[in-house]
């Protein structure tokens, strides 16, 4: 089981913070560091200092790290026109040695949009579909070659197709709840599903949903990581956990439904849960950026049972 560090620095966040949690991640083993992509804090808080821009802080982060993988859940696709995003990603790519990975999503946060005047079209799905092909055709075209697309929303013509990531093949995650359309689209562009903030039962029907859908798209349905995102909140005593729990604004006993939370034995049981309906990579959504005592802990008491 891989345990990658997820964090939502549009609650509030500088790069600093941001690099020193990255680094922390590197240190103590995790495989990831992963960010949202978001303009605008979410409930409570101020979200001082203002958010980040998730690409240029892992171009940041590609230079100042060594071995963490790097990426978003998710890249909303309303951001970025694909073409610029295929430049983007494979720059920072080439910046990080090859160790980035694209997660693709619609958008949906409708309120950032209008706090920073970014269009927010009322077809994003079939967006979507147009920008995961043209993406993933751009870094594919072979070089010398052009690449053109005739879609409904996007067109290009005779792109010189570059520049190129550093990897043969950047890993794209989609993810989501989506019964029909989702899974299709996983099965014809996904290296990694990824379902956020689900129980074991609803995962496990989705996960069967992306199955069906690779099959019937040709594709060996093991040929994609399955994997989770979930908040996380331990501690050595209940004491522990309800002081990280309050810090975040949680219930305890909303954590333990909903995510990853109690004592490290308790939360490595409930990561094996995960593991048995297939899931092998899990998302730990870190909430409070200041507590580096939190992933010192998760390291050594749940990483480590699980290696």
């Amino acid at each position: 089981m891989d345990l990658r560090i997820f964090t939502e620095p549009q609650q509030g966040a500088s790069y600093d913070t941001l690099l020193t949690v990255a680094k922390a991640t590197e240190d103590l083993g995790f495989d990831a560091f992963y960010r949202s992509d978001h303009y605008l804090r979410m409930g409570a808080g101020d979200g001082l200092p203002g958010p980040t821009d998730a690409w240029i802080t892992l171009a940041g982060l590609a230079r100042e790290t060594k071995r963490i993988r790097l990426g978003t859940l998710m890249t909303a696709g309303t951001f970025r026109l694909p073409g610029v995003l295929a430049i983007q990603v494979a720059q920072v790519d080439q910046m990080s040695g090859g160790r980035v990975e694209l997660g693709l999503g619609a958008g949906w946060f409708e309120e950032e949009h209008k706090a920073y005047g970014i269009p927010f079209p009322k077809e994003k799905f079939g967006r979507l579909e147009e920008q995961l092909a043209i993406v993933t055709g751009l870094w594919g075209t072979e070089t010398g070659k052009t690449f053109s697309y005739e879609g409904t929303y996007y067109q290009l013509t005779d792109s010189p197709a570059l520049p190129k990531p550093a990897q043969a093949k950047v890993p794209v995650l989609i993810g989501g709840h989506g019964a029909v359309r989702t899974p299709r689209l996983a099965a014809q562009y996904a290296d990694e599903f990824n379902i956020p903030f689900a129980s074991i039962e609803d995962s496990e029907k989705q996960f069967g949903r992306v199955q069906d859908a690779a099959k019937a798209a040709g594709r060996a349905p093991d040929d994609l990581v399955y994997s989770n995102a979930l908040v996380v909140c331990v501690g050595r005593t209940d004491a522990e956990v309800a002081r990280r729990a309050s810090a975040i604004g949680r219930d305890v006993e909303d954590l333990k439904a909903n995510g990853l939370a109690g004592s490290p034995g308790e939360v490595v049981d409930k990561i094996g849960r995960y593991a048995a309906i297939g899931s092998s990579r899990i998302y730990l959504q870190v909430l409070d950026l200041h507590d580096l005592e939190h992933l010192e802990l998760i390291s050594a008491q749940v990483q480590s049972q699980l290696s």
